[in-house]
């Protein structure tokens, strides 16, 4: 008797961890954002744009898919912010286009002609990053203007000898991003002044390429997002800039819209089609997955975050489609 009572006990302890256990012990993600249960969701979302915003966006693609909804395809491409725009502004065009410049007077016009309706979404900051192969020992800093001699076709600055007088008779290789990419028009535009850029700087799409041009070339010198740099500094080095008040060094803590890199400091974004987000559910959650969990994903990728009070912001206005 005394054994059954004993078994019966057990049996009611088990069923209630069991029951604690389903209700709230677990770490699903269902629980995740909201402490509520989340309906299942299926579908795609289709992603294109930025090259420099592409690591943000797979690697939130990659949590989404794993911890929050496995029903939901998210495909992530990278074709550049204005060729990604192209594909966005389109009869049944992408959801989102990831961009590191704002959209365009021209694409606004655009999504207005073809009854688009976009919510920008900022998700980082980035940094404009000068890199230099790790066997310049002469270029490690350099001054603002500096930069922008030896990129800018009318300063003439075809020598290393002639940014200093010290540094090497040696001829300058510049590289950097396409036209395709929202980093080459930011340099072009903002840090350029829109002047024309030196003549025979090697512009390639990927970025990739980039960084292993700049390895195997003591004279290279190039220019893009600071990611790339942080996930490549085993064989690229950055130059620290003097913007008027010392060498100051690109990291997550100088990248910042008040930081001591701020004059080579741009927010990065992603463009959401609000019309395909009221019409797919998964859209929409996912635009609202993305603001809650961008702090994180842009410090694992290489970005600075944003200030809790965008990302408040964002997220409002997103719940606010509902």
């Amino acid at each position: 008797m005394k054994s059954l009572k004993k078994l019966s006990l057990l049996m009611v302890l088990a069923a209630v961890m069991m029951f604690t256990a389903a209700c709230g012990g677990g770490d699903s993600a269902k629980e995740k954002t909201t402490g509520e249960e989340k309906a299942e969701l299926e579908g795609s979302v289709v992603i294109d744009g930025s090259g420099t915003v592409y690591p943000f966006m797979a690697k939130m693609a990659e949590n989404y898919m794993t911890n929050e909804q496995e029903g939901v395809s998210v495909e992530v491409s990278r074709a550049g912010t204005s060729a990604g725009f192209k594909k966005f502004l389109a009869e049944n065009g992408t959801d989102f286009n990831n961009a590191s410049r704002t959209i365009k007077d021209e694409e606004k016009a655009e999504a207005e002609k073809l009854g688009i309706e976009v919510q920008e979404m900022k998700v980082a900051l980035d940094g404009i990053t000068i890199v230099i192969n790790k066997d310049n020992d002469w270029a490690k800093e350099l001054t603002q203007q500096e930069v922008v001699d030896i990129f800018l076709a009318s300063a003439g600055k075809k020598k290393w000898s002639d940014v200093r007088a010290d540094f090497p008779n040696e001829p300058i290789k510049t590289y950097g991003p396409n036209e395709n990419h929202g980093t080459y028009e930011f340099f072009y535009e903002k840090i350029l002044e829109e002047q024309d850029l030196v003549e025979g700087i090697n512009l390639q799409q990927d970025y990739s390429t980039l960084v292993d041009l700049v390895s195997k070339d003591k004279n290279a010198i190039g220019f893009f997002g600071y990611g790339y740099y942080a996930n490549n500094k085993d064989k690229i080095a950055a130059v620290k800039v003097d913007f008027g008040n010392g060498p100051v060094e690109p990291t997550l803590d100088t990248i910042a819209e008040d930081g001591d890199y701020a004059p080579f400091t741009r927010p990065v974004f992603t463009y959401l089609n609000t019309g395909f987000a009221k019409e797919k559910p998964q859209v929409l959650d996912y635009a609202i997955y993305t603001m809650k969990n961008a702090q994180d994903v842009a410090k694992e990728t290489g970005f600075a975050p944003l200030p809790d009070e965008d990302v408040q912001a964002a997220i409002d206005t997103l719940e606010g489609l509902k």
